[in-house]
This record gives C-alpha cells, sequence and structure tokens, in this order.
C-alpha cells in the first residue's frame, strides 16, 4: 500500500513543498528513508517507531520505504516525524480513532 502526506522544506525563509511517500510492501523487514535525508531525518525511523510503541501499535514485518519528494533538495531536522509517521499509519490502515485506541 502506498500513502501521500505533504510537507515544506525550509531553505532559509523559503519553504518549499514536500510529499511525503510511504510504501509497505512483502519482502525482509527494513525501514528505509530516502530522498536526500540528512542525519536528523534518517533517524527519525526511531523516533516514529516509538510513537507507534507508546500508542499500542507495532510496525508490520514488512519492507517501509519512506520517500521524500523531491529527491534533490535536501531535508533536514526532525520536523519530518510527523508527516512521516501520519504516512506509515495511513499505509499500515490505521485511520480510526478505535484502532488508535480513543
Amino acid at each position: 500500500m502506498v500513502a501521500l502526506v505533504s510537507t515544506v522544506a525550509y531553505l532559509g525563509l523559503e519553504a518549499r513543498a514536500v510529499e511525503v511517500q510511504c510504501q509497505i510492501a512483502r519482502g525482509l523487514p527494513r525501514f528505509n528513508v530516502v530522498g536526500l535525508p540528512d542525519k536528523a531525518v534518517g533517524e527519525s525511523r526511531e523516533r516514529v517507531q516509538a510513537a507507534l510503541a507508546a500508542m499500542g501499535l507495532a510496525l508490520p514485518p514488512k519492507r517501509i520505504t519512506i520517500n521524500l519528494s523531491p529527491a534533490d533538495l535536501p531535508k533536514e531536522g526532525s520536523h519530518y516525524d510527523l508527516p512521516i509517521a501520519l504516512a506509515l499509519l495511513a499505509a499500515m490502515g490505521v485511520t480510526d480513532a478505535e484502532q488508535l485506541g480513543d
């Protein structure tokens, strides 16, 4: 399944549109972030996984690929955590408050 979430990248005072694409596919369990992420964005996988665990959810044992598009635009900072988590939840099919424990 593929899910899309829109966000922005900050380049000085300019904000550029970024699309967060999440694909969950069969294969060996992995969590990859691609699309020119810096170290902080690459570490978001741990923060997102911890947030899901706090909600009582686990990552599916599948290949998870997060693509930050456009790929030629540098992505910096931890503000991508929320769009990545939302795209991942949508790709997992968690769209209902009941499934989130409310």
